[in-house]
Protein backbone atom coordinates (compact mmCIF):
# COMPACT_ATOMS: atom_id res chain seq x y z
CA UNK A 1 0.00 0.00 0.00
CA UNK A 2 1.52 3.33 -1.10
CA UNK A 3 1.79 6.04 1.50
CA UNK A 4 -0.45 9.07 1.07
CA UNK A 5 1.31 12.37 0.37
CA UNK A 6 0.43 15.15 2.81
CA UNK A 7 1.21 18.84 2.89
CA UNK A 8 1.22 21.78 0.53
CA UNK A 9 3.15 23.31 -2.35
CA UNK A 10 3.06 26.85 -3.69
CA UNK A 11 1.71 27.65 -7.14
CA UNK A 12 4.19 26.50 -9.74
CA UNK A 13 5.57 23.70 -7.55
CA UNK A 14 2.87 21.14 -8.23
CA UNK A 15 5.40 19.06 -10.14
CA UNK A 16 7.38 18.64 -6.94
CA UNK A 17 4.42 16.96 -5.27
CA UNK A 18 4.12 14.66 -8.29
CA UNK A 19 7.82 13.81 -8.15
CA UNK A 20 7.65 13.10 -4.42
CA UNK A 21 4.58 10.92 -4.91
CA UNK A 22 6.27 9.00 -7.72
CA UNK A 23 9.31 8.36 -5.56
CA UNK A 24 7.25 7.25 -2.54
CA UNK A 25 5.20 4.90 -4.73
CA UNK A 26 8.37 2.99 -5.53
CA UNK A 27 9.53 2.75 -1.92
CA UNK A 28 8.78 0.20 0.79
CA UNK A 29 5.24 0.41 2.18
CA UNK A 30 6.60 1.59 5.54
CA UNK A 31 8.44 4.60 4.06
CA UNK A 32 8.53 7.73 6.26
CA UNK A 33 10.00 10.99 5.07
CA UNK A 34 9.63 14.75 4.82
CA UNK A 35 10.52 17.31 2.16
CA UNK A 36 10.62 21.08 2.60
CA UNK A 37 11.99 23.99 0.58
CA UNK A 38 12.13 27.77 0.61
CA UNK A 39 12.85 30.14 -2.25
CA UNK A 40 14.12 33.59 -1.30
CA UNK A 41 12.87 33.09 2.26
CA UNK A 42 9.35 31.94 1.32
CA UNK A 43 8.27 28.37 2.00
CA UNK A 44 7.21 26.76 -1.28
CA UNK A 45 7.26 23.01 -0.49
CA UNK A 46 6.10 21.31 2.71
CA UNK A 47 5.38 17.61 2.12
CA UNK A 48 5.52 14.37 4.09
CA UNK A 49 4.52 10.73 3.84
CA UNK A 50 4.09 7.96 6.37
CA UNK A 51 4.51 10.31 9.30
CA UNK A 52 3.55 13.88 10.22
CA UNK A 53 5.12 17.25 9.66
CA UNK A 54 6.17 17.56 13.31
CA UNK A 55 8.14 14.29 13.49
CA UNK A 56 11.82 14.65 14.33
CA UNK A 57 14.60 12.41 13.04
CA UNK A 58 18.27 11.86 13.67
CA UNK A 59 20.03 13.68 10.83
CA UNK A 60 23.56 12.41 11.46
CA UNK A 61 26.14 14.51 9.58
CA UNK A 62 23.60 17.04 8.41
CA UNK A 63 24.40 18.32 11.92
CA UNK A 64 27.75 19.51 10.56
CA UNK A 65 25.90 22.14 8.54
CA UNK A 66 24.59 23.71 11.73
CA UNK A 67 28.08 23.62 13.25
CA UNK A 68 29.56 25.24 10.15
CA UNK A 69 26.93 27.97 10.23
CA UNK A 70 27.93 28.84 13.80
CA UNK A 71 31.57 29.14 12.77
CA UNK A 72 30.63 31.23 9.73
CA UNK A 73 28.72 33.66 11.93
CA UNK A 74 31.68 34.02 14.30
CA UNK A 75 34.07 34.58 11.40
CA UNK A 76 31.69 37.19 10.00
CA UNK A 77 31.61 38.88 13.41
CA UNK A 78 35.41 38.95 13.60
CA UNK A 79 35.46 36.69 16.65
CA UNK A 80 37.27 33.99 14.67
CA UNK A 81 39.83 34.40 11.88
CA UNK A 82 40.17 31.67 9.29
CA UNK A 83 43.90 32.04 8.73
CA UNK A 84 44.92 32.09 12.37
CA UNK A 85 46.50 28.94 13.68
CA UNK A 86 44.17 26.73 15.67
CA UNK A 87 46.66 27.00 18.55
CA UNK A 88 45.94 30.73 18.84
CA UNK A 89 42.60 29.71 20.31
CA UNK A 90 43.48 26.23 21.58
CA UNK A 91 47.18 25.95 22.56
CA UNK A 92 47.02 22.27 23.53
CA UNK A 93 46.24 21.34 19.93
CA UNK A 94 49.92 21.88 19.03
CA UNK A 95 50.88 18.43 20.37
CA UNK A 96 52.30 15.83 17.97
CA UNK A 97 53.15 18.28 15.18
CA UNK A 98 49.75 19.92 14.67
CA UNK A 99 50.82 23.42 15.64
CA UNK A 100 50.91 24.95 12.15
CA UNK A 101 47.34 24.02 11.19
CA UNK A 102 45.01 26.97 10.55
CA UNK A 103 41.33 27.20 11.33
CA UNK A 104 40.67 27.27 7.58
CA UNK A 105 42.47 23.94 7.17
CA UNK A 106 40.72 22.44 10.18
CA UNK A 107 37.30 23.26 8.71
CA UNK A 108 38.33 21.75 5.36
CA UNK A 109 39.00 18.31 6.90
CA UNK A 110 42.77 18.69 6.57
CA UNK A 111 43.79 18.22 10.23
CA UNK A 112 44.57 14.52 10.00
CA UNK A 113 43.03 13.63 13.36
CA UNK A 114 40.02 11.65 12.19
CA UNK A 115 40.06 9.63 15.40
CA UNK A 116 42.46 8.18 17.94
CA UNK A 117 44.64 5.09 17.95
CA UNK A 118 42.51 3.32 20.56
CA UNK A 119 39.07 4.67 19.65
CA UNK A 120 36.42 6.39 21.75
CA UNK A 121 33.95 5.25 24.34
CA UNK A 122 30.29 6.18 23.94
CA UNK A 123 30.67 8.66 26.81
CA UNK A 124 33.41 10.41 24.83
CA UNK A 125 31.55 10.34 21.53
CA UNK A 126 28.57 12.20 22.95
CA UNK A 127 30.69 14.85 24.69
CA UNK A 128 32.47 17.25 22.33
CA UNK A 129 34.77 18.54 25.07
CA UNK A 130 36.01 15.04 25.88
CA UNK A 131 36.52 14.34 22.20
CA UNK A 132 38.53 17.53 21.79
CA UNK A 133 40.73 16.68 24.78
CA UNK A 134 41.54 13.27 23.31
CA UNK A 135 42.17 14.71 19.83
CA UNK A 136 44.52 17.43 21.09
CA UNK A 137 46.97 14.75 22.22
CA UNK A 138 46.57 12.53 19.14
CA UNK A 139 49.27 12.29 16.50
CA UNK A 140 47.80 13.05 13.07
CA UNK A 141 47.30 10.24 10.55
CA UNK A 142 48.77 12.43 7.80
CA UNK A 143 50.83 15.60 7.90
CA UNK A 144 48.30 18.35 8.72
CA UNK A 145 47.37 20.53 5.78
CA UNK A 146 48.90 18.28 3.09
CA UNK A 147 45.84 16.10 2.35
CA UNK A 148 42.25 15.74 3.42
CA UNK A 149 39.88 13.09 4.71
CA UNK A 150 36.41 13.17 6.18
CA UNK A 151 36.54 13.76 9.95
CA UNK A 152 33.22 11.96 10.29
CA UNK A 153 32.66 11.75 14.05
CA UNK A 154 34.98 14.53 15.25
CA UNK A 155 34.71 17.56 12.92
CA UNK A 156 32.13 19.25 15.13
CA UNK A 157 34.14 18.65 18.28
CA UNK A 158 37.26 20.15 16.71
CA UNK A 159 35.56 23.32 15.50
CA UNK A 160 33.44 23.38 18.65
CA UNK A 161 36.51 23.55 20.86
CA UNK A 162 37.77 26.55 18.88
CA UNK A 163 34.35 28.18 19.37
CA UNK A 164 34.40 27.46 23.10
CA UNK A 165 37.91 28.83 23.58
CA UNK A 166 37.09 32.00 21.63
CA UNK A 167 33.66 32.74 23.11
CA UNK A 168 33.43 30.92 26.42
CA UNK A 169 30.26 29.27 25.07
CA UNK A 170 29.78 25.84 23.57
CA UNK A 171 28.96 25.60 19.90
CA UNK A 172 25.58 24.19 20.90
CA UNK A 173 24.86 27.23 23.08
CA UNK A 174 25.79 29.67 20.32
CA UNK A 175 23.63 27.74 17.86
CA UNK A 176 20.65 27.81 20.23
CA UNK A 177 20.96 31.53 20.98
CA UNK A 178 21.74 32.89 17.53
CA UNK A 179 20.15 30.45 15.10
CA UNK A 180 17.64 27.95 16.47
CA UNK A 181 15.71 30.07 18.97
CA UNK A 182 15.34 33.28 16.90
CA UNK A 183 13.86 31.34 13.99
CA UNK A 184 11.99 28.71 15.98
CA UNK A 185 13.73 25.95 14.05
CA UNK A 186 12.90 22.28 14.52
CA UNK A 187 16.61 21.46 14.33
CA UNK A 188 18.16 20.73 17.70
CA UNK A 189 21.71 20.20 18.90
CA UNK A 190 20.49 18.75 22.17
CA UNK A 191 16.84 17.70 22.09
CA UNK A 192 14.82 19.08 25.04
CA UNK A 193 13.19 16.31 27.06
CA UNK A 194 9.62 17.60 26.49
CA UNK A 195 10.10 17.08 22.73
CA UNK A 196 11.16 13.43 23.02
CA UNK A 197 7.68 12.13 22.04
CA UNK A 198 8.16 13.70 18.59
CA UNK A 199 11.34 11.73 17.89
CA UNK A 200 11.12 8.79 15.49
CA UNK A 201 13.78 6.14 15.92
CA UNK A 202 16.09 5.52 12.98
CA UNK A 203 15.37 2.19 11.31
CA UNK A 204 18.22 0.07 9.92
CA UNK A 205 19.10 -0.15 6.27
CA UNK A 206 17.11 -2.77 4.38
CA UNK A 207 19.31 -3.50 1.35
CA UNK A 208 18.21 -5.66 -1.52
CA UNK A 209 20.31 -8.82 -2.12
CA UNK A 210 22.19 -6.95 -4.83
CA UNK A 211 22.86 -3.99 -2.57
CA UNK A 212 24.01 -6.29 0.24
CA UNK A 213 26.45 -7.94 -2.15
CA UNK A 214 27.93 -4.52 -2.93
CA UNK A 215 28.30 -3.77 0.78
CA UNK A 216 29.94 -7.13 1.42
CA UNK A 217 32.35 -6.62 -1.48
CA UNK A 218 33.89 -3.53 0.12
CA UNK A 219 35.19 -4.63 3.53
CA UNK A 220 37.52 -2.43 5.58
CA UNK A 221 40.05 -3.66 8.08
CA UNK A 222 39.83 -2.59 11.72
CA UNK A 223 42.73 -0.14 11.52
CA UNK A 224 42.11 1.52 8.17
CA UNK A 225 41.49 5.26 8.14
CA UNK A 226 37.82 4.59 7.42
CA UNK A 227 37.47 2.33 10.46
CA UNK A 228 39.29 4.81 12.67
CA UNK A 229 37.18 7.72 11.41
CA UNK A 230 33.95 5.86 12.18
CA UNK A 231 35.25 4.36 15.46
CA UNK A 232 34.84 0.80 14.25
CA UNK A 233 38.23 -0.17 15.73
CA UNK A 234 37.27 0.74 19.32
CA UNK A 235 36.81 -1.99 21.97
CA UNK A 236 33.10 -1.26 21.64
CA UNK A 237 32.76 -0.41 17.92
CA UNK A 238 30.31 2.33 17.05
CA UNK A 239 27.08 1.33 15.34
CA UNK A 240 26.56 4.53 13.36
CA UNK A 241 22.93 3.83 12.49
CA UNK A 242 22.04 3.38 16.16
CA UNK A 243 23.52 6.65 17.43
CA UNK A 244 20.41 8.89 17.29
CA UNK A 245 18.35 6.16 18.94
CA UNK A 246 20.40 6.61 22.12
CA UNK A 247 18.78 9.15 24.47
CA UNK A 248 22.19 10.41 25.58
CA UNK A 249 23.17 11.27 22.00
CA UNK A 250 19.93 13.19 21.47
CA UNK A 251 20.28 15.04 24.77
CA UNK A 252 23.92 16.07 24.27
CA UNK A 253 23.70 16.87 20.54
CA UNK A 254 27.34 16.29 19.55
CA UNK A 255 28.09 18.71 16.73
CA UNK A 256 29.28 16.11 14.22
CA UNK A 257 26.37 13.66 14.20
CA UNK A 258 23.95 14.33 17.07
CA UNK A 259 21.39 16.70 15.54
CA UNK A 260 17.66 15.98 15.57
CA UNK A 261 15.50 17.74 13.01
CA UNK A 262 12.54 17.80 10.68
CA UNK A 263 12.80 18.72 7.02
CA UNK A 264 11.24 22.04 7.98
CA UNK A 265 14.08 22.58 10.44
CA UNK A 266 16.79 21.80 7.90
CA UNK A 267 15.28 23.94 5.15
CA UNK A 268 14.44 26.75 7.57
CA UNK A 269 18.02 26.96 8.82
CA UNK A 270 19.43 27.23 5.32
CA UNK A 271 16.76 29.75 4.33
CA UNK A 272 17.76 31.90 7.30
CA UNK A 273 21.42 31.60 6.29
CA UNK A 274 21.01 33.20 2.86
CA UNK A 275 17.62 34.93 2.74
CA UNK A 276 15.42 37.37 4.55
CA UNK A 277 12.89 35.28 6.47
CA UNK A 278 9.93 37.20 7.77
CA UNK A 279 11.40 40.49 8.85
CA UNK A 280 14.80 39.06 9.80
CA UNK A 281 17.84 39.75 7.66
CA UNK A 282 19.94 36.84 6.34
CA UNK A 283 22.33 35.41 8.91
CA UNK A 284 25.22 35.45 6.45
CA UNK A 285 26.42 38.16 4.12
CA UNK A 286 27.02 37.12 0.49
CA UNK A 287 30.79 37.34 0.93
CA UNK A 288 30.65 34.98 3.90
CA UNK A 289 28.54 32.46 1.98
CA UNK A 290 30.99 32.67 -0.92
CA UNK A 291 34.00 32.11 1.36
CA UNK A 292 32.51 29.11 3.14
CA UNK A 293 31.12 27.60 -0.06
CA UNK A 294 34.35 27.90 -2.02
CA UNK A 295 36.27 24.68 -2.74
CA UNK A 296 38.95 24.21 -0.09
CA UNK A 297 39.54 20.48 -0.37
CA UNK A 298 38.86 18.61 -3.60
CA UNK A 299 40.27 15.36 -4.88
CA UNK A 300 41.02 12.03 -3.24
CA UNK A 301 39.54 11.79 0.25
CA UNK A 302 41.83 9.55 2.31
CA UNK A 303 38.97 8.32 4.51
CA UNK A 304 36.26 7.84 1.89
CA UNK A 305 38.79 6.46 -0.63
CA UNK A 306 36.98 8.35 -3.36
CA UNK A 307 36.76 11.79 -4.94
CA UNK A 308 35.13 14.25 -2.55
CA UNK A 309 35.06 18.00 -2.05
CA UNK A 310 34.54 20.31 0.91
CA UNK A 311 34.20 24.00 1.56
CA UNK A 312 34.65 25.26 5.10
CA UNK A 313 32.64 22.95 7.34
CA UNK A 314 30.08 22.48 4.58
CA UNK A 315 30.11 20.00 1.74
CA UNK A 316 30.32 21.67 -1.67
CA UNK A 317 26.90 20.27 -2.45
CA UNK A 318 26.73 21.43 -6.07
CA UNK A 319 29.74 19.30 -6.95
CA UNK A 320 29.24 16.39 -4.62
CA UNK A 321 25.55 15.68 -5.13
CA UNK A 322 23.61 18.09 -7.29
CA UNK A 323 25.54 19.50 -10.28
CA UNK A 324 22.58 21.64 -11.34
CA UNK A 325 22.97 23.89 -8.29
CA UNK A 326 24.87 27.16 -8.31
CA UNK A 327 28.55 27.41 -7.52
CA UNK A 328 29.10 28.11 -3.85
CA UNK A 329 26.08 26.15 -2.62
CA UNK A 330 26.55 25.30 1.07
CA UNK A 331 25.06 22.25 2.71
CA UNK A 332 25.60 18.86 4.27
CA UNK A 333 24.10 15.41 4.05
CA UNK A 334 23.62 12.82 6.76
CA UNK A 335 24.32 9.09 6.81
CA UNK A 336 20.67 8.06 7.03
CA UNK A 337 19.84 9.95 3.83
CA UNK A 338 19.02 13.43 5.13
CA UNK A 339 20.10 16.50 3.16
CA UNK A 340 20.08 20.25 3.64
CA UNK A 341 21.55 23.02 1.52
CA UNK A 342 21.29 26.63 0.42
CA UNK A 343 21.93 27.76 -3.16
CA UNK A 344 22.66 31.51 -3.08
CA UNK A 345 22.14 31.87 -6.86
CA UNK A 346 18.59 30.57 -7.00
CA UNK A 347 17.69 31.47 -3.41
CA UNK A 348 16.71 27.82 -2.83
CA UNK A 349 16.95 26.31 0.65
CA UNK A 350 16.24 22.60 0.85
CA UNK A 351 15.61 20.04 3.60
CA UNK A 352 14.90 16.31 3.45
CA UNK A 353 14.62 13.71 6.21
CA UNK A 354 13.76 10.03 6.19
CA UNK A 355 13.37 7.41 8.88
CA UNK A 356 14.98 4.31 7.39
CA UNK A 357 18.72 4.39 6.79
CA UNK A 358 19.22 4.71 3.05
CA UNK A 359 21.52 2.66 0.84
CA UNK A 360 24.46 3.20 0.56
CA UNK A 361 24.60 5.85 3.30
CA UNK A 362 25.02 9.58 2.89
CA UNK A 363 22.54 11.69 0.96
CA UNK A 364 19.78 9.33 -0.16
CA UNK A 365 19.61 8.94 -3.96
CA UNK A 366 16.11 10.43 -4.10
CA UNK A 367 17.51 13.81 -3.06
CA UNK A 368 18.82 14.35 -6.56
CA UNK A 369 15.43 13.97 -8.28
CA UNK A 370 13.57 15.89 -5.58
CA UNK A 371 16.03 18.77 -5.45
CA UNK A 372 16.13 18.96 -9.25
CA UNK A 373 12.33 19.21 -9.42
CA UNK A 374 12.32 22.03 -6.88
CA UNK A 375 15.21 23.83 -8.56
CA UNK A 376 13.47 23.71 -11.96
CA UNK A 377 10.28 25.08 -10.47
CA UNK A 378 12.19 27.85 -8.71
CA UNK A 379 13.94 28.95 -11.90
CA UNK A 380 10.68 28.85 -13.87
CA UNK A 381 9.01 31.40 -11.60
Amino acid sequence: MTQEIHGTVADGFEGVREEFAAFVAGERPDYEGQLCAYVHGRKVVDLWAGTDADALYGVFSSTKGAAALVVALLVQDGTLELDRKVTYYWPEFAAEGKGALTLRELLAHRAGVVGTDSGFTLAELVDDRQLAERLADQRPFWRPGTAFGYHALVAGALSGEVVRRATGRTLQEVYQERIRAPYGLDFFLGLPAPLEPRFRTTEPMAPTPGQQALLDADPTGPHTLASIAFNRHAPEPTDLAALPNMPLVRAKGPASVGGVASARGLAGMYAAAISEVGEQAPLLKPDTVAEFGQFHSAGYDLVARAHKSFGLGFQTTADAWHPFLGAGTIGHSGASGSQGFADPWSGLAYGYTRRRFAFPGGAAPENNRLALAIHRAALAR
